[in-house]
């Protein structure tokens, strides 16, 4: 019997390790698999960048919370919360109690989070979601959040609460901004054509259905369309369409404005439908005797050397080498002439 029991205490001694072991083992995983479901929801927190408060608490308690440093009017966001034990005395009765003062945050679920006990390696977390109010002033607001525990020392007697104020502040600001971006030349002349090149960026959220006209007066024309759709332009992703615009063939005499609008409909992420429009005023002047267009045709006066090969054009080459060409077919002959003497 002496030899059994001295046989089993050793044996029992390992299943305790092995236990305490497996135990441990399942609490990281557990913390770890906590902390990657916060970490995913954090990174879908749209239209903002996500700051991160560290603190650590009485008896080794540290609380990592993370929420948006800005935010848009009407807009959902999420502030997470995680909180770990790694102190080696459990804490109970642990609270949270989210509140702002202007009431700009509409809260998506309870405003007041209790935890009865965390034991020693243990953690938690959860997710707060969170509307922005659409009269919400622009400017910088704060969600406070106050914090108490209980220390259980020596994992037997409760200590007195200790509590901890927390302000987080998260800036508001109003509409998404859809930026129109348009690339013309300074100026042009009566029958050419000019490139028209518009870009459009969405700064802060994806948008849907987008829409890209541009309209001209009866007397500018363009060669292919002047509508382009796409269903789909996300955000600080530049969206360019670039148009040939031909001008009127009549001569022009007087300078004066030509007025083309560039308008971009779109639906944002509320589902709403918005619109932003830009007015161009390019110069309409008369033609030089010379004149270079944007893409390195040269006009001179009635007579238009094209940088190209197609039908109905003239190979262009510059002017220059044309000059030279001449000069050296005039020398050429010269010579041809002097060798028959």
């Amino acid at each position: 019997m002496v030899y059994l029991s001295l046989q089993l205490k050793p044996e029992k001694l390992k299943h305790n390790a092995n236990s305490k072991i497996l135990v441990n083992a399942i609490t990281c995983m557990k913390s770890l698999f906590v902390f990657l479901a916060l970490a995913f929801m954090i990174s879908v927190i749209p239209y903002s960048y996500a700051e991160t408060l560290r603190q650590s608490m009485e008896g080794g308690m540290d609380l990592e919370i993370t929420y948006p440093d800005s935010v848009m009017n009407e807009r959902m966001f999420s502030i997470a919360i995680l909180l770990q034990n790694n102190g080696w005395e459990n804490k109970q009765d642990i609270s949270f109690t989210l509140s702002n003062p202007d009431g700009v945050f509409i809260s998506h679920g309870e405003n007041t989070i209790i935890i009865d006990e965390l034991t020693t390696t243990s953690s938690f977390g959860t997710t707060i979601d969170y509307q922005v109010s659409k009269t919400a002033n622009e400017g910088s607001h704060f969600l406070n959040i106050d914090y108490t525990q209980v220390l259980v020392s020596n994992n037997v007697d409760p200590m007195e609460p200790t509590q901890t104020n927390i302000a987080l502040p998260i800036t508001i600001f109003g509409e998404p901004v859809v930026v129109i971006q348009t690339v013309t030349p300074e100026s042009i002349f009566s029958n050419s054509e000019f490139t028209f090149e518009t870009t459009v960026l969405s700064e802060d959220i994806d948008l849907k259905d987008v829409t890209v006209q541009i309209i001209a007066p009866d007397d500018i024309e363009f060669r292919g369309d002047t509508s382009y759709v796409i269903s789909l332009l996300e955000k600080q992703e530049p969206y360019t369409v670039t148009a040939e615009m031909i001008t009127p063939t009549k001569d022009v005499t007087m300078e004066h404005t030509i007025p083309v609008k560039v308008l971009v409909s779109y639906t944002d992420d509320l589902g709403e439908e918005n619109t932003e429009t830009q007015s161009v005023p390019l110069l309409l002047r008369p033609k030089m005797f010379m004149e270079v267009t944007n893409d390195w045709g040269i006009w001179i006066g009635d007579f238009f050397i094209a940088p190209y090969v197609s039908v109905g054009t003239i190979v262009g080459i510059p002017a220059g080498t044309i000059l030279s060409l001449l000069i050296r077919n005039a020398q050429n002959k010269k010579k041809k002439q002097t060798k028959s003497k």
